[in-house]
């Protein structure tokens, strides 16, 4: 690595962000990262850690404060700049187009062409192959991206930033979707990338997973910045206190379940999808009144495709799903609601809000049509009032008022606005898939603390999410899924632990179907 008069990779001085509205995203931030070092950068949503590296990438620029990389004061006007300064980025959704190869993906907007004219893909592969033996980075360059696993997906969107030479790393939620031996696999890269004299930048809300792999962490909370530490001289608890200003409880306490009738029955699920590979594979299921179903999985492995079945978001290819004896295949949204479902979908900003309308046209749209809302022709405002000022108390949104646009929120309020929704509609079933994805950690106690407190009143709760820690500690019993199927069904998910998880996540071990079948209430 060349030798710098600094001990800093970056320095962001004095950093305030406020956009034309007024919202301070940041104010005097100083956030410095040490060359070599892997730094964690928390806090809750809406504390300002995305729009603090959207201008360390170039996407965004401070209102005021300045940006030093390695010594030299920078003007990062876009990410191509900050690409030429040796940053590079890897986003929480990754940005690979799934129809091509590996080596395609790898060089997008640098493609070396033969002749002048036409990708040279022999020369793209031989790239490919040699930062991934380089890095210790194992990819197949030869793979359509939308065929292989999520795991090696992380690898070739940090083999993407390693080839346009960045030295500084951006890792945004780099665990969100990874099972505990990828997570695993993950880390040692980054030591290995860290002992090069690589920079590391990883934001995460796993609190665990910062103790383990940074050597320091800063905190912002509110935009403002609440200091820098060596992560070996806090503990988990002092750093929530850090993010959120209060104590938080990391760990969900409930009762045992008692689960009575079924309310969701599903069998021989079916479903292809427009390439002709088969997700959702003859799946067979019940979800009882009082507890909580869980399904795990490595993200591509059928859930998507069966919430979307569910909730009539995806035509059924085969089989039934039942709402208290009565089935709903092909129902209209509208009406699957009416027998009780509700939905808290995995994107909350496609299917959860409208983020151009108001707090309280978002908590209203799934009952707007109800008589105690309506005088008539017109609404009854009055009463929408009420019902929203009674939500946002409820469910502790922050927000000026209900007339407040959802879009201008935090995505930790965001969700709660969805989540109070779904959860007031007087609901049978609560379909919750990946409820705390992305939010803080504030956010994610409060919302797994009313799952657990419906369910325990007799809703029914199925539960999908790629998050271990939250899919292992909320549920009763768990499945977990892979090409499709039910690879494990567990009757008590007390007795698993994340090694034995990850190893029926992975396809390493599968329960028979007579065995499946046995505990399934079949």
């Amino acid at each position: 690595m060349a030798d710098f008069k600094s001990e800093y990779a970056v320095e962001m001085r004095k950093i305030s962000k406020v956009y034309p509205n007024g919202v301070a995203a940041n104010q005097d931030v100083d956030f410095c990262v040490r060359r070599g070092e892997i730094h964690a950068l928390m806090g809750e949503n809406g504390a300002g850690k995305s729009t603090l590296m959207k201008m360390l990438f170039g996407m965004e620029q401070p209102t005021s404060g300045e940006i030093i990389i390695n010594g030299e004061k920078v003007n990062l006007s876009s990410p191509t700049v900050a690409i030429s300064k040796g940053i590079g980025m890897v986003h929480q959704h990754f940005m690979l187009v799934p129809s091509l190869t590996v080596a395609e993906n790898m060089v997008l907007g640098m493609a070396p062409k033969k002749n002048g004219l036409f990708v040279d893909y022999d020369e793209a592969v031989e790239i490919t192959k040699e930062y991934s033996e380089k890095f210790n980075l194992k990819v197949d360059p030869n793979a359509m991206v939308m065929d292989i696993p999520v795991g090696m997906k992380q690898k070739v969107e940090i083999l993407k930033a390693l080839v346009r030479g960045a030295k500084i790393l951006i890792l945004d939620e780099p665990t969100a979707v990874l099972t505990t031996q990828e997570t695993v696999e993950l880390f040692k890269e980054l030591v290995s990338l860290k002992e090069q004299g690589y920079t590391i930048i990883f934001i995460s809300h796993k609190l665990n997973e910062i103790m383990q792999i940074t050597d320091r962490l800063s905190i912002l909370r509110g935009g403002k910045f609440m200091g820098v530490r060596e992560t070996k001289d806090v503990t988990p608890q002092e750093i929530s206190r850090l993010m959120v200003g209060r104590d938080v409880v990391l760990k969900v306490e409930k009762d045992q379940a008692k689960p009575t009738e079924t309310v969701l029955k599903v069998r021989n699920l079916e479903y292809v999808n427009e390439y002709g590979k088969t997700m959702v594979d003859k799946l067979s299921f019940d979800v009882r009144r009082g507890e909580i179903l869980g399904i795990a999985g490595v993200e591509g492995n059928g859930q998507k495709e069966l919430v979307d079945m569910l909730f009539n978001l995806a035509p059924v290819g085969a089989g039934t799903i039942e709402i208290n004896g009565e089935s709903i295949v092909g129902l209209p949204q509208a009406k699957i609601r009416e027998k009780g479902v509700s939905l808290i979908p995995e994107d909350r900003m496609l299917y959860g809000i409208a983020a151009d309308a108001s707090i309280e046209e978002n908590v209203i749209s799934d009952r707007s049509h109800k008589k105690e809302l309506n005088k008539g022709l017109l609404f009854n405002m009055k009463k929408i009032h009420e019902l929203s000022d009674q939500l946002i108390k409820d469910y502790l949104i922050l927000c000026k008022s209900g007339e407040q646009k959802v879009g201008m929120l935090s995505g930790g309020n965001i969700q709660k606005v969805v989540v109070a929704r779904e959860f007031s509609s007087n609901p049978q079933l609560i379909i919750a898939d990946q409820p705390t994805r992305g939010i803080d950690v504030g956010a994610t106690e409060f919302i797994r603390k009313k799952l657990v407190e419906l369910s325990r009143s007799g809703i029914a709760v199925l539960l999908i999410s790629a998050d271990l820690n939250e899919v292992m500690e909320l549920s009763d019993s768990l499945m977990v899924m892979h090409g499709g199927k039910i690879a494990g069904y567990f009757e008590d998910a007390s007795v698993l632990n994340d090694e034995l998880m990850g190893e029926y996540m992975l396809g390493l071990k599968h329960q028979s179907e007579e065995e499946i079948r046995r505990v399934c209430h079949e």
